[in-house]
């Protein structure tokens, strides 16, 4: 099928339906096992959409949705345990039809490193975004059993609740997009019980016996998944690699974006190329770069300390050297041409 301008197909894990896309070309990345997804919401998520094309312009990059959520069908509960997501990512890897590499982002960085564990010798290497290694350090008890409980018994309530935790800076009309991918991503039902299979991941034994390269990245303020979690990964994972980077927003396609993908290209193997400036000159590139992470001309101007006139002019500017049509043309050249 096709959904929000791209192809979604299907497979199987357990007997259960398993939607995944692809996209992009070059060396397989399997991104996923967030808790709350919707393939085809997601992509419709300027923000979500240009961090995924970031990778896109170097690698085959396979998204999914766990079953009973999102564009799998919300059907049936989702899966229950650690073994069964390991079960939905093995489906999906075989899709693939060779060895790639992972990004697990946070309850996805428990699924990913426990496949990698068991199947080395399906992974290259092993990227994990904001992560943990044992569920019940995230929040205290009573901290877990207030959120489940808000999720269950109201899942409008709940829903804006875990918004506050993932989008700290975000905007109110930010925060109410999430709350509804939220809700159209998962019942009441199974985004708790989705939540409460996370809390209870422990990876702490698959960590240990890990012999795939290995790559950490974690904000040092991260609102839902704590630093010090993140760095309790690093210890516990042989020669890793542990990039720690600044800010407080949990999900990887907002605040400094540029970081993590750049993290995250050089580990596995695809460092920045010469950029093509066409002419640009040096703050054209500058905003050009914050074009593509998906930024206002307000928010520009706000970090470049200029007004939003004069962001708007250098975006006019930046589309007539470059013969593009659009903001979002421009946004892709950036990718593509090795300026971000």
């Amino acid at each position: 099928m096709r959904a929000g301008n791209q192809v979604v197909r299907f497979t199987a894990a357990g007997g259960r339906r398993v939607a995944w896309a692809c996209g992009g070309s070059g060396p397989t990345l399997v991104l996923g096992g967030w808790w709350c997804g919707h393939l085809e919401l997601d992509w419709r998520n300027p923000l979500f959409r240009r961090f995924s094309e970031l990778f896109t312009d170097r690698f085959t990059l396979i998204r999914y949705d766990r079953p009973g959520t999102g564009t799998s069908g919300r059907t049936g509960p989702p899966p229950a345990s650690l073994a069964e997501e390991v079960a939905v990512l093995s489906a999906v890897v075989d899709e693939a039809g060779e060895r790639v590499s992972l990004f697990g982002g946070s309850s996805g960085g428990c699924v990913a490193a426990a496949y990698a564990a068991e199947h080395p010798e399906r992974v290259d290497r092993l990227v994990l975004y904001g992560s943990y290694a044992h569920g019940a350090d995230i929040a205290t008890a009573e901290a877990r059993d207030s959120i489940l409980a808000a999720v269950a018994r109201h899942w409008g309530v709940g829903s804006r609740l875990l918004a506050d935790v993932f989008l700290p800076g975000g905007t109110a009309a930010e925060r109410e997009e999430f709350v509804q991918l939220q809700r159209a991503s998962a019942s009441p039902e199974s985004a708790a019980a989705s939540l409460a299979a996370l809390y209870g991941f422990d990876v702490c034994d698959r960590l240990d016996a890990l012999e795939t390269p290995t790559l950490i990245v974690h904000r040092r303020d991260d609102r839902a998944i704590p630093f010090r979690l993140g760095q309790d990964v690093a210890a516990r994972v042989r020669d890793a690699t542990f990039v720690p980077l600044d800010g407080d927003d949990h999900l990887p396609w907002r605040g400094d974006v540029e970081s993590v993908v750049r993290a995250v290209r050089d580990f596995l193997g695809a460092g920045p190329r010469a950029p093509a400036t066409g002419g640009l000159s040096g703050r054209e590139v500058e905003v050009l770069r914050l074009v593509a992470v998906g930024l206002s001309d307000r928010e520009i101007a706000d970090r470049l300390g200029i007004s939003a006139h004069t962001v708007h002019r250098h975006v006019a500017n930046i589309r007539t050297k470059l013969g593009m049509p659009t903001r979002t043309a421009i946004a892709v050249h950036a990718a593509r041409s090795g300026l971000i």
